[in-house]
């Protein structure tokens, strides 16, 4: 990581990660391995709360730089944005605050970089293996679903599906995205009429076990899940006991959202490699961090 005299032309910032059970985050790890690198005067905390409105303080301050939102904030946060981006809007879901100026007042923005991110593998992925994807599945309902569901959208994934424990629930988010894409909404696993070529998890891994996903795996595709504790989640564990299918990990998937918060916060372009080498010596040297993210 290189030493480098922090910007002092600019003034301190204070950014947060804004959710509720999130000690173990590594977004720290990884944006004040980037302000470091680049010499800004910014640091990032963990703020954690039951409610968005517990963190209020800390949006109203001059200090504060910008945040990223996490469970169970997402659907509620915008209550404390001036402006949702076009995505952030047609997703129904902020993992972004952005803090800017606009003729001398402050606005705060909300933006969704999960999505983004999630679509640059998807893309990678898609590039890679030359042929588009047919059919996508997304399993779960929560904000990071809908991310998941218009990253599919936006890479051209044409027949979507969305399973969830409780079906209104699901039924919300199609809504969400109704008259700009079809979602088809299944039951449970069993009721799928064709094997997906992308399947993206979003339910915390602990909630899940093997058995439930060892019948959706066809000759080849893509799986991304975006639990990150453990590394080897067990829809991973399935995919990967599958030959032709490429894994995608949740810290694979927070680095490349990350990346795009970086450059929303500090109009830089991030510094990749320091960010992923902080979170190599945290969680003891990963071999392919890098692997979907293009480095």
């Amino acid at each position: 990581m290189d030493d480098v005299q922090n910007d002092t032309r600019l003034p301190s910032k204070e950014f947060h990660i804004f959710g509720n059970g999130i000690s173990f985050s590594i977004s720290p790890t990884i944006h004040n391995a980037g302000f470091q690198h680049d010499g800004l005067p910014f640091v990032y905390d963990i703020r954690e709360s039951a409610s968005i409105d517990d963190v209020a303080e800390l949006i109203g301050r001059d200090t504060f730089g910008g945040a990223s939102v996490t469970m169970p904030h997402k659907l509620h946060v915008h209550k404390y944005c001036d402006r949702l981006t076009e995505t952030a809007r047609r997703i129904g879901a902020i993992n972004t605050l952005v803090v800017s100026s606009d003729g001398g007042q402050r606005i705060i923005t909300g933006d969704n970089t999960d999505w983004s991110g999630l679509c640059s593998i998807m893309n990678g992925y898609i590039k890679n293996a030359n042929q588009l994807p047919q059919s996508g599945l997304v399993i779960g309902a929560g904000g990071a679903s809908r991310a998941a569901l218009y990253a599919l959208h936006k890479a051209g994934v044409k027949a979507i599906y969305l399973v969830n424990r409780t079906l209104s629930v699901a039924e919300a988010v199609q809504d969400t995205f109704a008259g700009q894409f079809t979602i088809t909404i299944l039951r449970s696993l069993d009721d799928l009429a064709e094997l997906p070529d992308i399947i993206v998890g979003t339910v915390p891994a602990d909630k899940t076990t093997e058995e439930q996903f060892a019948n959706l795996f066809g000759p080849a595709g893509l799986c991304i899940d975006m639990s990150y504790k453990p590394r080897k989640t067990p829809l991973l564990a399935v995919a990967q006991s599958h030959p032709g299918w490429e894994t995608v990990t949740g810290l694979q998937v927070l680095l490349t959202q990350a990346f795009d918060q970086y450059q929303l916060w500090t109009g830089k372009e991030p510094p990749k490699k320091a960010m992923i080498d902080a979170v190599a010596v945290r969680e003891g040297g990963p071999e392919q961090i890098g692997r979907a993210i293009n480095l």
